[in-house]
């Protein structure tokens, strides 16, 4: 299973934010051990020292830890889990204002918007 790749980000950062993402999402849980660097390279069609590069990254934002002989796995400190949601929570809310202010929208614009929204989401989730 390939994934396609935007080009104005490089591949290994794309692949940690996928992790990263499942991780707060708990599709990996804590302590889970991800796969060999092999198996993620074929897995995400990219070379291997690309994945290399990723897991080098996670493990240098302490999001894993590379155990010798044993493999990669997802920290086990509930502090990162919330930490990386908070910044992801941020990252998404921040990109929606930018967004809303490209449109001319005000703060309270912005706010009436999402709520109509939500009130036309109800008893779809």
């Amino acid at each position: 299973m390939t994934e396609e790749y935007a080009a104005s980000k490089p591949i290994y950062i794309q692949i940690a934010d996928r992790i990263i993402r499942e991780i707060v999402r708990r599709e990996l849980n804590l302590g889970e051990k991800l796969p060999s660097v092999r198996e993620m390279a074929i897995q995400s069609g990219v070379n291997p020292n690309t994945i290399q590069r990723t897991y080098s990254e996670l493990e240098r934002k302490g999001i894993v830890e590379t155990r010798r002989g044993q493999g990669t796995f997802v920290t086990e400190d509930e502090e990162v889990l919330i930490v990386l949601n908070e910044r992801m929570q941020q990252e998404v809310v921040g990109q929606f204002v930018r967004n809303m202010k490209e449109l001319g929208l005000s703060k309270t614009q912005m706010i009436e918007s999402l709520r109509n929204y939500r009130e036309s989401q109800d008893g779809e989730e």
